[in-house]
């Protein structure tokens, strides 16, 4: 059962991430419904530490990209190199070829660099010398990106719709700090699934019954925020059915085999806030975020919340 999953990988996790369980239960719904997540907080909260734990909680392969502004495509994608001694072109594949990515602050590559990277997330493909490569299954990327310094970046504006949720960690409470200065490293993780396990997840997610009503319902939100006077581009049908989707990874990981309006409620501020791009937004880290937050609760208070019968 995806719950049984979800809790074990949650409950794994929290051994080295302390007081996020919210947070994990989020991610961990994303990674089931085959999406990608980006983690935007400022440094140190722990935004690399989830992404190493929860990799190691999955037996998988994983690779860490650090991202930098001379980083170029083919360091990601991979190469064909010329073997003298065989006298041939070989394959050298980069570490896309893997199965769970740590894309590391990807707003410091260029916008090339952020291309190759985001076919690989949308096509579950990459290109190399004009041949297609699939990638492995599960492909599941965390990409992180400090919103604070932004001197030297390419922040990401219109692709941030690739990936399925935004979030960001916070401080920890007091108590919670406290339990992490003494609590057990990334490395002290063991596996506590396989990587067929989330294939598996990821194709129960398919099952998972969304009636008219709650399309419907999203169908309207992403209507909404489109009509919004302080909206200038609003949630896309790829975000309408990413929502969908998402709402669908957190009914199962609550036992149930169908998705209800609250589950909607529950994953829109994960999945709409950062499709949204509100006027006067000028790039700025942080600029829209208010804005942003102010928006999609306008819009849910304005869209009716449909009910049974």
């Amino acid at each position: 059962m995806i719950n049984e999953l979800g809790d074990r990988i949650v409950d794994n996790v929290s051994l080295a991430v302390k007081g996020k369980r919210r947070e994990l239960r989020i991610i961990c719904a994303a990674m089931l419904a085959g999406g990608h997540v980006l983690l935007e907080d400022v440094p140190g909260t722990g935004k690399t530490l989830l992404a190493r734990t929860l990799a190691k909680s999955v037996d998988a392969g994983f690779r860490r990209i650090q991202f930098t502004p001379d980083l170029l495509p083919s360091d990601i994608t991979g190469i064909n190199f010329f073997n003298m001694k065989q006298q041939e072109f070989q394959l050298r594949k980069g570490p896309v070829f893997s199965n769970i990515i740590l894309a590391d602050e990807i707003n410091r590559a260029t916008p090339r660099t952020q291309s190759a990277m985001l076919e690989c997330m949308e096509e579950r493909q990459t290109t190399i010398d004009g041949e297609t490569y699939p990638m492995e299954r599960p492909f599941f990327v965390i990409a992180t990106q400090n919103p604070v310094e932004i001197q030297g970046t390419y922040p990401l504006e219109a692709q941030l719709d690739r990936f399925m949720i935004r979030l960001a960690l916070g401080y920890p409470e007091r108590s919670e700090e406290i339990a992490v200065i003494g609590g057990a490293a990334a490395h002290e993780i063991s596996a506590v699934c396989t990587a067929e396990e989330i294939v598996k997840a990821q194709q129960e997610i398919d099952s998972c019954k969304a009636g008219e009503a709650v399309c419907t319902y999203i169908a309207d939100i992403a209507a909404a925020t489109r009509r919004h006077g302080s909206v200038k581009l609003g949630l896309s049908t790829r975000g309408a059915v990413a929502l969908k989707r998402m709402a669908c990874a957190l009914a199962m990981a609550s036992g149930r085999d169908y998705a209800m309006p609250q589950d909607v409620i529950e994953a829109a501020p994960y999945v709409v806030k950062h499709r949204l791009i509100c006027r006067g937004y000028s790039g700025a880290a942080g600029g829209a975020e208010t804005t942003a937050d102010e928006v999609l609760r306008q819009v849910l208070d304005s869209v009716p919340v449909p009910t049974e019968g």
